[in-house]
């Protein structure tokens, strides 16, 4: 069931949605589970948030980028700087929507592992929701590795009770892995809808299928199978539409014709207008 506060529920027929928004939007009317909303524009919001991550995903399958554990990564390194422990940290002064446009332009250049792919599929879905200006002042000093190492995505771990909708980040886990190949102990995935999941190293499958590979990644002799966990992630969609219309100066800011320079909590922040 969807709930939105002081608006009657069938005024989501008068939102121009895709059909896979369409889908989420049914799915949760008919569930059990009351989703609750602040406004229409808070599920119209979450809904091309999902639809970005959908395509930010088969994007990022299309990208040329390769898989690889921590200790083989690569990254562009005119852009990012790898750490020893194998994640990349944007060179200081570099704009982030630059940064992780460019693993979706030049994904020849990068090698990393399924949690980091998520972490940048969920980046560039928020870049393509709420544009780069505001991407721009937001998510200042990106780190990309795993769930560990970010926060201003402020991400959610839900237990989905069987309702994963389209754009959410699910986790196969394969709990007899091979201990010589740690980094098939399971596998992160977005789900694209229709049955589908991408998962970075294994690409776009049925879940029978990412299944299938993380079995055959077992130690030789098991019978325990690998399985969809029954949690999900995705981020804080409330917490990210109030960025994309928290726009104005706070007193005491400046800004010139080709900036704004804002203050956030202890930070300051530089808006570039071209």
């Amino acid at each position: 069931m969807i709930m939105i506060t002081g608006v009657d529920v069938e005024q989501i027929n008068t939102l121009q949605l895709t059909d896979i928004e369409r889908d989420i939007v049914n799915q949760k009317k008919k569930s059990e589970i009351v989703y609750r909303y602040v406004s229409l524009e808070a599920l119209e919001f979450e809904l091309k948030m999902r639809s970005a991550i959908i395509n930010a995903g088969k994007a990022l399958k299309a990208s040329d980028a390769t898989f690889a554990v921590f200790k083989n990564s690569r990254c562009n390194e005119q852009l990012w700087t790898r750490t020893d422990s194998g994640g990349f940290r944007l060179i200081s002064g570099m704009r982030p929507s630059i940064g992780i446009n460019d693993i979706f332009k030049n994904g020849q250049l990068y090698s990393f592992e399924c949690a980091t792919a998520m972490i940048i599929t969920l980046y560039k879905a928020t870049l393509t929701v709420l544009k780069k200006d505001i991407f721009d002042v937001y998510f200042q000093d990106l780190y990309l590795r795993d769930w560990n190492y970010d926060s201003d995505l402020q991400l959610k771990i839900i237990e989905h009770n069987n309702e994963v909708f389209p754009g959410d980040i699910v986790y196969f886990k394969n709990p007899d892995h091979n201990p010589a190949t740690p980094e098939w102990q399971g596998e992160n995935a977005v789900f694209l809808g229709n049955g589908l999941y991408y998962g970075h190293g294994m690409g776009i499958k049925p879940a029978e299928g990412s299944i299938a590979s993380l079995n055959r990644r077992r130690i030789p002799g098991s019978t325990t199978s690998a399985y969809l966990t029954d949690e999900v992630v995705h981020p804080d969609f409330e917490y990210l539409r109030n960025l994309s219309t928290s726009r104005h100066l706070l007193p005491g800011n400046h800004h010139t014709e080709d900036t704004i320079v804002a203050r956030i909590g202890a930070h300051m922040y530089t808006l570039y207008s071209n």
